[in-house]
């Protein structure tokens, strides 16, 4: 473990001075998601202005999941999103022969080897949203109920880093996995909407068989009503699943990798 530490401690070191490099292309693109993420947070406001409640939510309760669907959208792009997306175009270019001749873990080695640091700076905006969506609504969570919702975050974002992997892995077998990636984010989308809000074939789809939903309800949820076990077991089971699966497809998939780059 400490191996992997300091690789990716060399990694953020290395992205660090990228960003140095280039500081009006990281202050560019933290206004560009800033603005993304203040879009979001108005249109909560416009559409509370003409409802109380929505499946059950009121205003502030919706701000404290919208925030809580940035914080762990946010920490994906930071640690995540570089490093995958170019995990594709590596593999149909003969790239990723970088990684296979490099010791250690490839799926590790292959998607952290990039950080944003314009997306890990929005993502304390983003826990400053739902800090004051709780002061809003007089949340006053114990350190217990901090810790589980930072352990569920973690979940989540265990999730979204599976669900992204398997759909760039898909790259192994086809000539481009690009229009996959964008219907990942499509489907993100959903993961800022109350669960209650779903309904038969629709629940089934995106909060059971696609956790997209539940990855951002069941923190929020924390912070609002306390543990709630079921759900709980359910997120850590779920996020077990997922993450096993995308390293099994990865894995399955690297077995098939032959060089592009000859």
């Amino acid at each position: 473990m400490m191996h992997y530490l300091k690789i990716w401690l060399a990694s953020v070191r290395y992205s660090l001075v990228r960003m140095m490099m280039f500081r009006f292309d990281f202050f560019l693109w933290s206004m560009v998601e800033l603005c993304w993420m203040g879009v979001n947070v108005l249109m909560i406001a416009v559409i509370y202005r003409h409802t109380n409640s929505i499946a059950g939510w009121s205003k502030y309760e919706m701000l404290l999941l919208v925030g809580t669907s940035m914080l762990i959208q946010r920490l994906l792009l930071g640690f995540f999103w570089s490093s995958i997306f170019e995990l594709g175009r590596n593999i149909r270019t003969g790239g990723f022969d970088f990684f296979v001749a490099q010791p250690g873990n490839i799926m590790f080695m292959a998607t952290t080897r990039k950080l944003d640091p314009d997306s890990l700076a929005n993502s304390v905006i983003a826990t400053a949203i739902v800090i004051y969506s709780a002061h809003q609504l007089h949340l006053n969570p114990g350190l217990a109920d901090i810790a589980l919702y930072a352990f569920m975050i973690m979940c989540g974002l265990a999730i979204h880093y599976s669900l992204l992997v398997l759909s760039v892995s898909l790259a192994f077998w086809i000539t481009s996995a690009q229009g996959i990636e964008g219907s990942y984010f499509t489907l993100a989308e959903f993961s800022r909407l109350p669960r209650k809000a779903f309904r038969g074939l629709a629940s089934a789809l995106f909060v059971w068989a696609l956790p997209v939903v539940i990855v951002s309800n069941t923190p929020a949820r924390v912070l609002l009503h306390g543990f709630e076990p079921a759900l709980a077991v359910w997120l850590l089971a779920i996020t077990a699943g997922w993450l096993g699966l995308a390293i099994l497809v990865f894995n399955r998939g690297l077995r098939r990798y032959s060089s592009a780059s000859s």
